[in-house]
């Protein structure tokens, strides 16, 4: 009896046992009075593959902007170049200071399209020099001048334009405008031996020869590229020599008198204006 009274007061009345009883597994097993918990919003993942369309407004402008400036650069670039080696035309023969303004030195080429004549040919220049010191007067060996500048370029990420092309322009140069006896052939043929006399001196000052430097001598090594191992063509490698006469040394000739010549003759067109 007790136990009976004890299980009706628990259950809340006569009613709530036998009902307890009737109720399914799954009703009993589980709480009523705990509400379902609501689930958490999925966050949606970024999105991807937009391009500038993924970018704010200030941004996709900034884009615009940059992506034009550089296929405006990339056209002027291929244009330039094409008008520089096409044949002469009208609009080379009429904006050609300014194409050579754009390309030069930077861009330099060195074939003509539908004619290219790339250089099959290796040229070293050569100096020697006439030493008066405290022991007489010596004569040095021959030192190969563009193999320095070679040694100087190769290996490095940005070779500067003097190692590449100073000496190589400059006794260019002076070939171009003397005949095959070393007689000027124009108005240019002092101008361009005092500029290779100045070029040697200049790479001469940064040695020690125990005296003083009298008189310096040029010479190139001409020898021709071999062809390939499967090419049947024949072609002789030897060096073919162009000796150039004694030049004996001026004031003019040395690097620290020549800038200072060119800075008193530049002071002086000031003032005459």
């Amino acid at each position: 009896m007790d136990s009976d009274h004890d299980r009706s007061s628990a259950g809340g009345g006569k009613d709530a046992w036998p009902q307890a009883l009737n109720r399914p597994a799954e009703a009993r097993d589980t709480p009523e009075a705990i509400p379902p918990t609501p689930s958490a919003p999925v966050a949606e993942p970024p999105a991807t593959g937009l391009g500038i369309a993924g970018l704010s407004f200030p941004y996709q402008v900034v884009a615009a902007l940059a992506l034009s400036l550089i296929g405006l650069l990339a056209c002027t670039q291929v244009a330039m170049v094409f008008l520089h080696v096409a044949p002469s035309n009208t609009l080379s023969k009429q904006h050609g200071k300014t194409i050579d303004r754009w390309i030069y030195p930077e861009f330099e080429q060195n074939w003509k399209l539908f004619a290219p004549n790339p250089l099959q040919q290796n040229v070293a220049v050569h100096v020697r020099a006439d030493v008066v010191g405290a022991d007489g007067r010596r004569t040095t060996r021959w030192m190969n001048l563009t193999h320095e500048d070679g040694e100087a370029i190769r290996g490095s990420f940005f070779p500067s334009h003097v190692d590449q092309n100073e000496l190589r322009r400059g006794w260019d140069f002076y070939v171009n405008s003397h005949d095959s006896e070393n007689r000027p052939n124009g108005l240019r043929g002092d101008l361009s031996e005092r500029y290779v006399r100045r070029i040697t001196m200049l790479r001469l000052s940064e040695r020690d020869y125990g005296g003083t430097i009298e008189r310096i001598q040029l010479r190139s090594a001409t020898s021709s590229i071999a062809p390939p191992p499967w090419s049947n063509e024949k072609i002789s490698t030897r060096p073919v020599y162009r000796v150039l006469p004694w030049w004996t040394v001026t004031p003019d000739d040395l690097p620290e008198r020549g800038a200072d010549q060119d800075r008193d003759e530049a002071h002086g067109v000031e003032e005459n204006q």
